[in-house]
């Protein structure tokens, strides 16, 4: 098992890893969850995934295991910024407006973490193990991108496996329910940890 963080610079350094990560968001957000979300051969995507994004790959033989797309809070596509931001701002109706406790941040020291997925094809004696690697790999891609923070809207169970994981991570809005899950922004502070 390995994690790669792919941009649009590199992504043709490993063959059809890119493709692989967006079916497998496919599955896990479509077929699984029974989201409304864009969708062309048999991949899911969004105004996000632009140059400006970087995406996690945790893989094995080909078969992504789970990933996390990284997007610059500075990004600008037409009227999108980033997923927080944008539904903050009203602009997605999907998710509420006041997810969020301040203003979104627009600081290239903070980056947004979305689409965050394990497979439901994971085994459950692997699953803490490849969760484990995915989120390492975030954080160090997102270091190394120059992030003091990530924001992230994810499941609300997040105390559970922020201490395990050694996260620096605080709730950033409050508990909501979006598509049949409970939700939450959580900031990480990466220069806190060390991995």
């Amino acid at each position: 098992m390995q994690a790669t963080t792919l941009s649009f610079e590199n992504m043709h350094n490993h063959g059809e890893l890119f493709a692989n990560l967006l079916r497998a968001r496919r599955d896990s957000f479509i077929v699984r969850n029974n989201w409304d979300l864009p969708q062309a051969m048999g991949m899911e995507y969004d105004q996000y995934d632009t140059p400006a994004s970087r995406w996690i790959a945790v893989h094995e033989e080909g078969q992504v295991l789970a990933g996390i797309r990284l997007t610059p809070t500075t990004a600008r596509c037409g009227i999108y910024t980033y997923m927080i931001r944008d539904a903050q701002r009203g602009l997605l109706d999907s998710i509420p407006a006041d997810l969020l406790d301040f203003e979104a941040p627009v600081n290239a020291d903070v980056w947004e973490s979305s689409r965050v997925f394990v497979s439901n094809s994971v085994p459950h004696k692997i699953r803490g193990l490849v969760h484990a690697q995915l989120i390492s790999e975030m954080c160090k891609a997102a270091r190394e991108l120059g992030a003091e923070e990530v924001l992230c809207l994810i499941p609300a169970s997040w105390p559970r496996f922020s201490k395990r994981f050694g996260l620096d991570a605080v709730a950033a809005g409050p508990v909501m329910h979006i598509d049949g899950a409970d939700t939450q922004c959580v900031k990480i502070t990466l220069t806190s940890m060390v991995h």
